[in-house]
């Protein structure tokens, strides 16, 4: 099994220890991750310019087309990025033809060939949530998990296509696969606050800690992400007396260590 691995921006600059954990854990179960010479998602473009957005993930869908691979990422936003590219792409001839000329430019052009996953969509549908489970040395039973599932994976569901947006289940079974114990909470399809900091960060912290403490007040110990954006929002409010202590981790560290792996090679 190989991928082209897609960091995007905010790991590489933010939160390496996403990409170590990652790495790791992928390398562990025999998944082979290619980099390639990927650029930014073009989701900051979005509102500026719909072409600008779209060709700068176009280009990076050339990219893994070229080498002949589907791409993987672990940053929600930058799988609903390309996803919604593809979309675009496919219903708009106009754009595509924009697209097609930008990309010709570097040589590269986009047809279609690859497919975008979002990590936990490769571990539970690719590995398998069974193989997972097997593979376990270190049980991480009497861990209460909210699993925190982020906004750009889930909608819209039409173009992501990754879990029933009312009901997921995807990352709970990847959170039982592990022995821990995957919690119900009323806000965990809620808003992380991430997208609202830098226009109004009195509200986006409002909303951070009111998910942070509907998950502790639900039973959770520790909250559970697999997005860059909300793993730094909850880091964020850490130490507001107002948050109620509680671990954040992401999926592929809570992974790593029930497969047993050392907790420097998770970031941890």
């Amino acid at each position: 099994m190989k991928f082209a691995l897609f960091l995007g921006c905010k790991i590489p600059s933010q939160l390496p220890a996403y990409e170590a954990s990652t790495r790791a854990v992928l390398a562990h179960l025999d998944v082979t991750l290619v980099d390639l010479p990927f650029t930014c998602c073009g989701y900051p473009a979005r509102n500026a310019s719909r072409d600008g957005f779209v060709v700068s993930a176009a280009r990076n869908l050339a990219v893994a087309e070229r080498a002949g691979l589907d791409v993987l990422t672990p940053c929600m936003c930058c799988f609903g990025t390309l996803q919604h590219a593809i979309r675009f792409l496919g219903e708009d001839a106009g754009l595509r033809a924009r697209a097609a000329r930008a990309l010709a430019e570097e040589g590269l052009a986009w047809s279609g060939t690859s497919e975008v996953f979002h990590l936990l969509s490769v571990l539970a549908r690719e590995v398998g949530v069974d193989t997972l489970a097997a593979a376990v040395r270190v049980p991480q039973a009497g861990r209460s998990v909210a699993a925190q599932y982020g906004c750009h994976a889930l909608r819209p569901s039409n173009v992501t296509a990754f879990d029933n947006p009312m009901a997921p289940t995807t990352f709970e079974a990847l959170i039982a696969a592990t022995g821990a114990t995957p919690i119900d909470w009323p806000r965990r399809l809620e808003c992380c606050g991430d997208p609202l900091h830098e226009a109004n960060a009195a509200l986006s912290a409002r909303i951070t800690r009111a998910k942070v403490i509907d998950a502790v007040e639900s039973g959770a110990d520790v909250l559970c992400t697999a997005c860059p954006h909300c793993q730094l929002r909850f880091d964020a409010v850490r130490a507001d007396p107002r948050v109620p202590a509680v671990r954040t981790l992401l999926y592929p560290q809570l992974l790593g260590l029930a497969l047993g792996l050392p907790s420097a090679s998770l970031g941890l």
